[in-house]
């Protein structure tokens, strides 16, 4: 399995908004016709068919499996028909079914696509229909409520156009068998290493077959630059600010793990195998780690555990928290269903411990999330580590607030050059600042028009 699909699995895919410019005239329309229709039958007792559409693997789908079975048990005149595909076809057959005015009742939504969404019609707000249902707010995870809040200008105010499917911290895991066999002190569940102490660990877990670590730039990195003090974005998300010295030195420390210390498997030997093949043979000390890969880890030959990232100058561990969204179309014959439905899988705590036992998420319903993070002798025995990125420390990551994703996209299009140690981080910061910040500045640009 490649990175990408890793990530595909919990996070997001950022959809572009000009291929829904083409049809959110139409389906704005329609759908306030069909809401209003499918209120007045609210509370019926109707036969109602829904459609929902997702994403996932095998175990995401057995677990809905289940968990839709419940609501329809629980709700009798309703009944799902689930539309699941794999991760990496789930945005091409919402962008077609989207430009065919065929929109599911209830879908997977990403955080970098609520403002296209919202701007052309295409999600209903949920604000009032979550309220009248008392769905318990204050016990699921801010975060995830806060990705789906659009006021019409930036994320994380105003309406509740979703609500979470899931949050999916992104922690740094370790081979804690590789730990033991060759005598080395286990990592402190709260203190991080210093950068320091994470290279010096490293090199006492690297030998002929053996490496500290086999982290990819594009979901690791952010992790370093936090850490560090530096950003990829300002406050207002209007100016793109890699090009400082402390993102420089993040990205300079990022590279000499592989071409300073020797810490990782050689580029050639990458080719060969991957890293994430070669930290589930059990050759890599050092490793990320999602929620959604439990199922397959916990399998794994040897025992693993979560740690917090090693903290740069801030003396603090930072990483990025992904989040996807359930939410209703605008055009759904029936709103009130619909919404009852989202909020069931979304936050009903049966419905979590279904979806939990398979080991694809952490628990949105935080009562649930808690207990289950009590439980130190599964693995990984911290879970803890999960809880704290979800409710402390976890960040978005950069793009997930802007209203298109290519001027953070560009940042890796050729970054391949440091990684391999052939230019500098500094070099290369004061290159891709300006190609960034025009990207950014027509996202910008493409927001206001959407609004006009």
């Amino acid at each position: 399995m490649d990175w990408s699909k890793r990530v595909l699995s919990n996070g997001f895919v950022l959809a572009s908004a000009l291929v829904l410019s083409a049809c959110g005239g139409a389906t704005d329309e329609e759908g306030s016709t069909a809401s209003e229709e499918g209120n007045s039958t609210s509370g019926s007792e109707e036969n109602i068919n829904l459609t929902f559409m997702f994403r996932g693997g095998t175990d995401e789908r057995d677990a809905y499996d289940l968990a839709i079975a419940a609501f329809e048990e629980e709700n009798s005149n309703v009944s799902v028909d689930v539309i699941a595909t794999d991760p990496d076809q789930y945005a091409t057959q919402l962008q077609a079914s989207i430009s065919g005015n065929d929109i599911p009742d209830v879908f997977y939504v990403g955080q970098g696509d609520v403002m296209a969404y919202v701007d052309n019609g295409i999600l209903r707000d949920i604000t009032e229909d979550v309220e009248n249902i008392d769905v318990d707010l204050d016990n699921i995870w801010q975060y995830g409520l806060d990705s789906y809040r659009y006021d019409g200008e930036k994320i994380g105010e105003g309406s509740l156009y979703a609500l979470p499917k899931d949050v999916g911290p992104f922690a740094l895991g370790y081979n804690k068998t590789m730990f033991e066999a060759d005598g080395i002190e286990l990592p402190d569940n709260d203190i991080p290493y210093t950068w320091d102490e994470f290279i010096e660990v490293g090199k006492e877990l690297t030998s002929e077959n053996q490496w500290a670590t086999g982290l990819n730039v594009n979901w690791s990195l952010q992790s370093f630059v936090w850490s560090n003090g530096a950003s990829f974005l300002n406050d207002d998300l209007t100016e793109v600010t890699v090009n400082t010295p402390e993102f420089a030195e993040a990205l300079q420390y990022f590279a000499d793990i592989q071409n300073v210390h020797g810490l990782t498997p050689s580029v050639e030997q990458a080719q060969t195998l991957d890293t994430y093949q070669r930290f589930m043979n059990g050759e890599i000390a050092f490793f990320p780690v999602g929620p959604w890969d439990m199922s397959t880890f916990n399998e794994l030959d040897f025992e693993y555990d979560l740690m917090p990232w090693p903290a740069g100058s801030t003396g603090e561990s930072a990483t990025w928290l992904g989040s996807l969204g359930i939410a209703v179309s605008e055009s759904t014959e029936h709103p009130e269903a619909a919404v009852e439905l989202a909020s069931y899988l979304s936050a009903n705590s049966e419905a979590q411990k279904m979806l939990v036992e398979a080991n694809i998420q952490i628990p949105n319903n935080i009562e649930v999330a808690e207990e289950w993070a009590s439980d130190t002798e599964s693995l990984p025995n911290n879970k803890q580590e999960f809880l704290d990125i979800a409710g402390d420390y976890g960040r978005n990551l950069p793009a997930a607030k802007t209203y298109t994703s290519e001027w953070y996209d560009e940042f890796f299009v050729n970054i391949q050059p440091v990684v391999d140690g052939d230019m500098t981080a500094e070099e290369y910061l004061e290159t891709i600042q300006p190609r960034m910040q025009d990207l950014l500045d027509q996202s910008i640009t493409q927001h206001e028009q959407s609004k006009q």
